[in-house]
């Protein structure tokens, strides 16, 4: 894949829905599972506010706190999307696009909203 300002939007894009897919989208809640528990706990506004916080030990409590970190499983997740684009670019490249279409569509409704 040649590299210019165009395959960086793309990837950056497509990080960006990756990783909210994996960190916070219910669709993904079953890899989190294992790993993180969600608590919730009452602030002093009276607002419930929910976080994650990583369960286990060794593996697994590594897992957990890398998925209950938004920037960490970004990086995970460019790191993805870069090698597999540099390197399996036929299978990558389609799931980019996609990723990268959803992430922009997302950052327009937000906005919208």
């Amino acid at each position: 894949m040649e590299w210019h300002w165009f395959s960086f939007a793309l990837i950056a894009l497509a990080t960006f829905r990756l990783t909210r897919i994996i960190v916070f989208d219910k669709i993904a809640s079953f890899l989190r599972a294992p790993f993180i528990t969600i608590v919730e706990e009452k602030a002093e506004t009276g607002e419930t506010v929910s976080f994650f916080r990583p369960k286990g030990k060794g593996l697994r409590l590594w897992i957990g706190e890398l998925l209950s970190c938004y920037w960490c499983t970004g990086i995970w997740c460019a790191a993805i999307l870069f090698f597999g684009n540099e390197y399996i670019n036929i299978i990558f490249y389609p799931i980019t696009v996609i990723l990268a279409i959803s992430g922009l569509a997302g950052i327009i409704e937000h906005l919208l909203d």
